[in-house]
């Protein structure tokens, strides 16, 4: 049993809102769980309510688009971060030893 079955609609709103609201700290991780989480009640319900609903596809968009830029900063800064130069050093946040 669900935690989200014994929770009214009042406060699973509560709730996906926070989760919304908690994404723009730059953590898509939360609305991806907001989406998972919440997109039964937002799809699947028959009688859904719309704020829950607008919250869950927002998460989701949110979520799959850091996802998709955390992604490509990574895949940009591993496959060239030799031609970066002494930039690379600066940002990276583990260096090999024998470097300042």
């Amino acid at each position: 049993m669900s935690v989200l079955t014994k929770m009214s609609d009042e406060e699973k709103t509560r709730v996906c809102r926070i989760y919304f609201s908690l994404g723009f700290a730059f953590l898509p991780f939360i609305w991806i769980i907001n989406f998972v989480w919440f997109f039964r009640e937002a799809f699947l319900r028959p009688d859904y309510v719309p704020k829950i609903r607008r919250y869950v596809i927002f998460s989701g968009i949110g979520g799959v688009v850091y996802s998709v830029m955390f992604i490509a900063w990574v895949v940009v800064f591993q496959t060239q971060s030799g031609s970066m130069g002494e930039t690379a050093w600066k940002i990276a946040m583990n260096l090999p030893n024998g470097h300042e």
